[in-house]
């Protein structure tokens, strides 16, 4: 993993709708919790400007991040975030805590690589279907991978990728996968467009077979 993600806290003791509310608007810090492990949830708040900077990275979502609170240090993944409905700023955020020894599972982004040479679309005309744009893993916190990649390049036309086609970094594994074989879904497939040049190609080949009859 690439990137440290290191994010200052303070705790806080003032709860409830009103305290949030004067939390967001005269101090320009949103409210916050983290929970998880052997240590009592603990409730903070955080600099709206560093988290909204931090949230630009897409790696943020499926990272540990280091929180520093109050001075002291803890690891921690970023388990759910609230949006203004109409802003899109962020509201609340919940930390999970996490050690290196104890598995967690999270969202992890796909990376749809080598579309462009995707040979279902540029030797056989076909389009790529998105089916699922994130999966969820299980793995020990060092392990976590910040994106899952899925190489598109030797993908046919009307050939489907499923779960257990993709390749996974070790220590990684497919929640999906573990609840049995009819969970392997897919994931992107290749097929001919409706009313795309296929399907033209199709229809020339036949009407020139019923003007020879």
């Amino acid at each position: 993993m690439s990137n440290d993600f290191l994010l200052h806290a303070e705790g806080r003791s003032d709860v409830g709708k009103g305290a949030s509310r004067r939390l967001r608007r005269l101090e320009a810090r949103i409210p916050g919790i983290i929970y998880g492990g052997s240590t009592a949830p603990q409730m903070v708040t955080l600099e709206l400007r560093e988290l909204v900077k931090a949230l630009e990275n897409e790696a943020f979502y499926s990272h540990v991040l280091t929180l520093d609170v109050d001075g002291k240090k803890q690891q921690a993944v970023l388990r759910d975030l609230q949006r203004h409905p109409a802003k899109g700023t962020p509201m609340h955020c919940d930390f999970l805590r996490v050690d290196k020894t104890h598995k967690i599972t999270m969202q992890v982004p796909l990376h749809f690589l080598n579309e462009d040479k995707c040979v279902g679309v540029k030797q056989q005309g076909g389009k790529i279907n998105h089916n699922a744009s994130e999966v969820e893993v299980s793995c020990l916190p060092q392990h976590l991978p910040e994106f899952i990649e899925v190489d598109m390049a030797n993908v046919a036309l009307d050939q489907v990728v499923h779960l257990s086609d993709l390749k996974l970094p070790k220590g990684v594994e497919l929640v999906a996968l573990s609840h049995g074989d009819d969970h392997d879904l897919p994931v992107a497939a290749v097929h001919a467009p409706k009313g795309g040049a296929v399907d033209d190609a199709e229809d020339g080949e036949d009407g020139e077979e019923s003007k020879e009859d």
